[in-house]
């Protein structure tokens, strides 16, 4: 019998364009130790990753690594969508980066590295098709973080978020662990599809004590990851420490690694009578303690990180349609799916974007200071302003930022549609929570101030041999024009999220 499998170089093309770009990276910096060239590298890889999955993805699905009818490598258009939006990200991460590399505060090749190495995992992740494949991109997404929180020079806050991080993900990784290998124990497979058919075709699996307890640590591990409510301590801390950009990516690009990995495990393997109900409540508690809490933060970082923490809640909440038996029809879990991976999209490039504004007002390598901090920024520098309030009011769901506003309808409307309208009522109200500190964080930036602002040490090119106020606003820039792109043609993403 030949055991020798057939791989598909086509399907596999996008990881081997992540992962060739952190191999060019480090080479580069290497024998050329130029650090613009190094740059130059690092974004050119990234937007070849971003076209090469468009390419592979618009063609149909691709399956490779197979043993029979079960594949670990599953490249579809939802596998596309992600990696196109991690790659875009780890691009615009990488512009906001430029200021703090040209201080001087990062190693330019060690960052770049690190950053192509993360942008590898996230890849790998939306075509994930077992669990194995699925924890080792989910780490390889995580670990080149540690060390980027932490790469700051001089930092002892960068350090202190650093050792958080690390310890906190530890633990999410051992029970993700944990639960994996209990539920191997109980059905043999590894596949999550098979896995799935297991458990839907044998409920005598399902009744099993080990398996419930498989089911619950899998989810505990995953909600640490995606910083869900009560899992979810360690995220301001970590991104107030941190870097501005690295804060950016933990903020997007990681925290969407998480949420495909946990939509992955509940759309295909796990039992929905059993991960509904926990999903509701990791929902309700997540988006409700996120706001109330966000309510109560002075310092812009730790205000976006909580705004995040509840924008998780909106995420998960159409999964939590899966408690009723009404959202477990086949119709409405294929809406609950697409609106969540819909929603994530919509968030993260307005989250890119609001943390782009705050790097484009905020002095080159420093942190992101407080609200008071911002006031009177739109007198000083109107189109950056304008920029990051357009996206507060695309994360509070206002227009004239339509993504938001369409993302939080595709929730409510899948919701109905799942018959959970109590939940729907919970994302409405808490939805009316945000706008208090978003219009706040807005309001703040046409304040009158009496003290000159210090955003006019951005000014200068450096090392890097770029104008740095120039990246930082091309970022901002192209992140706005996303946003309204997808806000008015917000069909294309849920399209793509649907399939």
């Amino acid at each position: 019998m030949n055991v020798v499998q057939s791989v598909d170089s086509v399907a596999l093309l996008p990881a081997y364009l992540a992962a060739g770009t952190a191999v060019l990276v480090l080479i580069t910096d290497l024998l050329v130790a130029r650090p613009r060239a190094t740059i130059a590298v690092a974004a050119l890889g990234a937007l070849g990753t971003a076209v090469g999955s468009a390419l592979v993805g618009a063609g149909a699905e691709r399956r490779t690594f197979c043993v029979g009818a079960d594949c670990s490598w599953i490249f579809g258009g939802r596998a596309a969508l992600i990696g196109v939006v991690v790659a875009l990200l780890t691009l615009g991460v990488l512009g906001l980066s430029v200021p703090a590399l040209r201080a001087g505060r990062s190693p330019v090749g060690e960052y770049a590295f690190l950053l192509a190495c993360s942008m590898t995992g996230g890849v790998v992740l939306g075509a994930a098709g077992d669990l194995i494949t699925l924890i080792v991109a989910l780490e390889t997404l995580t670990l080149p973080l540690y060390v980027l929180v932490g790469l700051r020079r001089g930092s002892l806050a960068s350090a202190e978020a650093a050792v958080t991080f690390f310890v906190v993900s530890v633990v999410a990784t051992t029970l993700t662990l944990l639960g994996a290998a209990l539920l191997y124990a109980v059905t043999g497979g590894l596949h999550l599809d098979r896995l799935g058919a297991l458990l839907a075709e044998q409920p005598e699996l399902r009744d099993l004590p080990l398996t419930t307890a498989a089911v619950a640590v899998l989810l505990v591990g995953l909600a640490f990851k995606v910083a869900a409510v009560p899992f979810h301590a360690w995220a301001p801390a970590t991104y107030d420490g941190a870097p501005l950009p690295v804060a950016a990516y933990l903020s997007t690009a990681s925290k969407l690694g998480g949420l495909v990995a946990l939509l992955a495990v509940v759309q295909r393997a796990l039992p929905a009578d059993q991960t509904g109900p926990v999903l509701a409540l990791l929902a309700v508690l997540t988006m409700t303690v996120g706001n109330l809490v966000a309510l109560r933060q002075r310092r812009t970082v730790r205000l976006l990180a909580w705004s995040s923490v509840a924008q998780a809640g909106y995420i998960l909440a159409p999964l939590g349609a899966l408690a009723l038996a009404a959202g477990r029809t086949d119709e409405a879990r294929s809406a609950a799916y697409a609106a969540a991976v819909a929603y994530a999209v919509f968030f993260v490039v307005l989250e890119l974007a609001a943390f782009a504004g705050v790097t484009a007002l905020r002095p080159a390598g420093a942190d992101g200071g407080t609200l008071d901090d911002l006031r009177g920024a739109a007198r000083r520098h109107p189109w950056r302003a304008a920029a990051f309030g357009l996206a507060l009011v695309g994360l509070a769901g206002l227009p004239p930022g339509l993504a938001g506003l369409f993302a939080k309808v595709t929730v409510v409307r899948a919701l109905l549609d799942g018959g959970a309208a109590w939940l729907a009522l919970v994302v409405a109200l808490n939805a009316v929570i945000g706008l208090a500190y978003y219009l706040r964080v807005t309001a703040a930036l046409w304040a009158p101030t009496t003290t000159p602002g210090p955003a006019a040490a951005l000014a200068g090119g450096g090392a890097l041999g770029v104008p740095v106020v120039g990246v930082v606003a091309v970022v901002l820039a192209v992140a706005t024009v996303a946003a309204v792109v997808l806000g008015v043609a917000p069909q294309l993403v849920l399209d793509l999220a649907g399939r």
